[in-house]
């Protein structure tokens, strides 16, 4: 199929503007009833998951994300969205919703901010990394867009009028980005607000810089559009199944770290970290999933760094390797082997701190454990082993 050119036609480089140095707005506090279904568009399905969902989705790893909604959406938000997001209830107008989400970042520290469509759920990478590349090259705003390939016209009663010339005309698109402070400011001089934020913008005197948009980053607007969506993702999809598998023998000690939880118990588990089996194994599954090796090869042990570290920070860096790759956690399942302790009074808590390290849903950890039937190192209480399988979707 063929698609405009994105403007500029070379592709940007990868920007240098740290990403925890940037925060992103994403509004979603509009009623979109032009799409359907009698609910607003950003809370409806879209292929497995809602449309604010995915929109969230894309930027992960960002210094803060401020969803705003809908002060009738919030307890939904609240229910519905996972990971680490402020939730800011909207206003009248798109611009009144913004300035909200601008206001939560007063005293935040962070130097640039994105300001996102909510109903843009398939933004991609490059996208915005070409806007970061222009914040980065010190632009104070910058904004992806389309040129206009087709003739324009005028129209009035189901008639053509006129025509317009579609040279220097471009599709706009998000997310745009800004110096936090210099677009702060702009919203506080134009209270009456405007179509988008780069409008805002150039009402301020400050220049933007036009960066490469993509055609399927489209909004979705009306049903027609849910249905390109979903053609868009099903041809995208990247699936990733990694598996990881790890032991630890007892010895001293008066309790066991496993997937995240201490647990009281007459002997602890010898390594070189904390020891713990789970963690350790979902760890090395999302490490296999990326094709990026275990453990071993970005913690070694013999570096004293990690010599008694605590695992979170093994996962919380394949969780992050997976977000840099474009990928997302779609599930995970980790099997305990032992005989003794008891799993099952903790695993609650395990799928909860699981969860909250990779920045998910609980729903989508399961912690469950087995015993060997009294076979084996692990039948004779000599230690315990973990399986671990993690699924990452990318693309999508």
């Amino acid at each position: 199929m063929d698609r405009p050119a994105p403007c500029p036609e070379t592709e940007p480089a990868a920007p240098a503007l740290p990403r925890d140095r940037v925060a992103v707005v994403i509004t979603a506090a509009g009623r979109g009833l032009r799409a359907g279904e009698g609910r607003p568009k950003q809370w409806r399905d879209l292929a497995g998951r809602s449309v604010l969902a995915r929109s969230i989705d894309a930027f992960a790893g960002f210094g803060r994300i401020v969803v705003v909604v809908h002060p009738d959406d919030m307890a939904r938000a609240v229910a519905d969205l996972s990971g680490p997001v402020t939730l800011v209830a909207g206003g009248d107008t798109r611009s009144a919703s913004v300035r909200a989400g601008l206001a939560s970042l007063d005293a935040s520290g962070l130097t640039h901010v994105l300001i996102h469509d909510g109903a843009r759920p398939l933004v991609s990478r490059g996208v915005i990394k070409g806007v970061l590349a222009a914040l980065a090259a010190g632009a104070p705003a910058a904004a992806p867009a389309l040129p206009v390939a087709d003739a324009l016209w005028r129209g009035d009663g189901g008639r053509v009028t006129g025509f317009a010339d579609r040279g220097g005309l471009y599709r706009a698109q998000t997310p745009q980005g800004f110096v936090l402070e210099a677009i702060a400011a702009a919203h506080r001089a134009h209270p009456e607000g405007a179509a988008d934020d780069v409008e805002l913008a150039h009402r301020a005197g400050l220049p933007v810089t036009i960066t490469p948009g993509d055609d399927d980053n489209l909004k979705l607007t009306w049903p027609a559009d849910f249905d390109r969506a979903r053609r868009i993702l099903g041809g995208g999809m990247d699936i990733r199944l990694g598996n990881g598998f790890d032991v630890h023998a007892f010895g001293p000690g008066d309790h066991v770290w496993l997937c995240g939880v201490r647990v009281p118990h007459g002997a602890g588990l010898v390594g070189h970290s904390d020891a713990d089996v789970g963690m350790h194994a979902l760890t090395d599954a999302i490490y296999g999933a990326l094709a990026m090796g275990d453990i071993g090869r970005h913690f070694p042990p013999s570096d004293p760094r990690w010599k008694g570290a605590e695992s979170h920070v093994f996962l919380a860096h394949a969780a992050a390797l997976a977000r840099e790759q474009g990928f997302r956690l779609g599930n995970a399942d980790v099997t305990l082997i032992c005989e003794h302790p008891k799993v099952g009074p903790h695993a609650a808590a395990m799928q909860a701190r699981l969860a909250a390290i990779l920045g998910v849903e609980a729903a989508r950890i399961s912690v469950k454990a087995t015993t060997s039937e009294r076979l084996g190192f692990t039948g004779r209480g000599e230690g315990i082993a973990a399986i671990a399988t993690a699924t990452l979707i990318g693309g999508a």
